[in-house]
């Protein structure tokens, strides 16, 4: 009788799904709380349009103000107390909802319920850098796509239960809505309960030191500060879209339910994408698709004016969304190659927070945009900021991936073939001059005739023969030997531009 064969469940398999699963009830969680119920409730107790903008405007803002401090905080006190707190919170703000009657209370609500993906965004990023070093840009678009189900379901479940619970008297069927977001909370907080850290570190009070020190090491790093703006610019473009194509499209005619399929087209392609955009960021040189993805999300947001039909918009949304897909996940784990070991949840804080700057400014802008010229500059005006990001990106990145040129190496033919690399695989960071910004591989470099297995102890030949010698040698993690064409093309870029 032939046995089945079965895929070990390994820690790794177990903390993969255990990741995607948190990411997944959080994001539906806060999002069901959101969308469509957040405006139908704040218009059932009273409040204005005024008024229900600023209630929207108050969850992002807690991303912008704690995304930071929060990863620079998990890096000092580990990153499980902090998914405690993120899971806390998560629980408690949808029980929150149900006892609120006037519209002002749904302000401190909101923003203590964004507090929530402020903790979580930035430490999972961290947690995912740090467990999945080799395969990271792979494993950061899975966790996106399970967090983009959820965020995509979400809509839909709490448009059903409002809409078979309308004939109840009052805020019934809100509530009801708020408490699904409770119940989808509370796997999240037991999960992070039960998450185990690798290394526990002891709970101190941070000096405000800490923080400068941590910011002041992230915005001075070209790379770092160059990778930002190319999330402030993609989430600039991805707000401006989200706001304004509706009204655009409701202008030309173009119904609700057929823009509603133009959207959900776009989450399905970044879904569906983003897993293999990851897989690809690990194996090319994460600069060149950063600029792509960039370049194509900017075209596509300046080219939505010239889609004159239904299947129009349809292409121009997949195409947005392919660029979104491929920039963003290779933002992050660029970012996660690039940062300092001990710095990298205070990096990603730092990238999440700049990224809500975009999503939150984009509308603004394009709003003053649109209402003096158009929407066909209003829309332009994210292609032209994606080039001019494009352009900074180039320049603050080109000539940094080519070598390392603070260890000199020797080089040998068995670095372009793995398989005949004797030795351990990448490390943390590099034991002769600790960085960490590349992949840093032990090997044996061996003198001649030896085989790679032993060395001659001494010049007689009639001593012991000794273990061969571990010599660490720095080898960039930007592909140096297959894909040295990426620094031509930067160089190439630089130069023209």
């Amino acid at each position: 009788m032939k046995h089945a064969h079965h895929f070990p469940f390994t820690p790794e398999r177990r903390m993969m799904y255990y990741l995607f699963l948190l990411g997944f009830f959080a994001i539906f969680s806060t999002t069901i709380s959101k969308n469509p119920v957040l405006p139908l409730f704040s218009n059932a107790i009273g409040a204005d349009s005024t008024v229900i903008g600023l209630i929207a405007a108050f969850s992002p803002l807690a991303g912008i103000l704690f995304s930071f401090p929060v990863g620079v905080i998990s890096d000092h006190i580990g990153r499980k107390r902090l998914l405690v707190l993120a899971g806390a919170v998560f629980l408690i703000a949808p029980i929150l909802y149900l006892f609120i009657t006037e519209p002002v209370w749904l302000i401190p609500v909101r923003f203590f319920h964004g507090t929530a993906t402020a903790i979580l965004g930035p430490v999972i990023s961290a947690v995912i850098a740090e467990r999945f070093p080799d395969t990271k840009g792979e494993m950061l678009g899975q966790y996106s796509s399970a967090t983009l189900i959820g965020r995509t379901l979400a809509p839909l479940a709490g448009g059903v239960i409002i809409s078979y619970f309308v004939m109840y008297p009052g805020l019934v069927p809100y509530r009801l809505v708020y408490i699904t977001a409770a119940l989808a909370a509370l796997p999240v907080f037991i999960m992070t309960l039960l998450y185990r850290e690798e290394k526990s570190l002891p709970l101190n009070t941070l000096p405000f030191s800490a923080f400068r020190e941590s910011f002041v090491l992230f915005f001075a790093n070209r790379r770092l500060r160059g990778t930002a703006l190319v999330d402030m610019a993609t989430y600039f473009a991805f707000g401006a879209v989200e706001t304004f194509l509706p009204l655009y499209l409701l202008g030309l005619g173009i119904g609700a339910y057929q823009t509603g399929i133009i959207f959900a087209v776009q989450v399905v392609v970044i879904a569906a994408t983003k897993p293999f955009f990851g897989r690809i960021a690990d194996r090319v040189d994460k600069r060149i698709q950063i600029v792509a993805g960039l370049a194509i999300t900017g075209a596509a947001a300046a080219a939505l004016t010239l889609a004159g039909s239904f299947a129009g918009f349809l292409l121009v949304s997949a195409v947005f969304g392919m660029g979104m897909s491929l920039s963003t996940v290779a933002t992050s784990a660029y970012v996660a190659d690039v940062a300092r070991k001990e710095q990298l949840g205070a990096s990603m804080g730092a990238l999440s927070s700049i990224m809500d700057i975009g999503q939150t400014s984009g509308p603004v802008v394009t709003g003053i945009v649109v209402t003096t010229a158009g929407y066909g500059a209003g829309f332009g005006a994210s292609g032209l900021i994606a080039v001019a990001i494009c352009i900074l990106f180039v320049l603050s990145v080109r000539g940094t991936g080519r070598k390392s040129p603070h260890l000199p190496r020797k080089r040998c033919r068995d670095l372009r073939f793995p398989k005949r690399v004797a030795g351990k695989g990448p490390i943390d960071g590099c034991p002769v001059c600790g960085r960490l910004g590349d992949r840093h591989i032990d090997r044996i470099q061996p003198e001649e005739g030896t085989g790679g297995l032993s060395r001659p102890a001494g010049k007689a030949g009639n001593s012991p023969r000794e273990p061969a010698v571990f010599v660490p040698t720095c080898v960039p993690s930007e592909s140096t030997f297959a894909f040295g064409w990426s620094e031509s093309i930067l160089n190439v870029v630089a130069g023209i531009l």
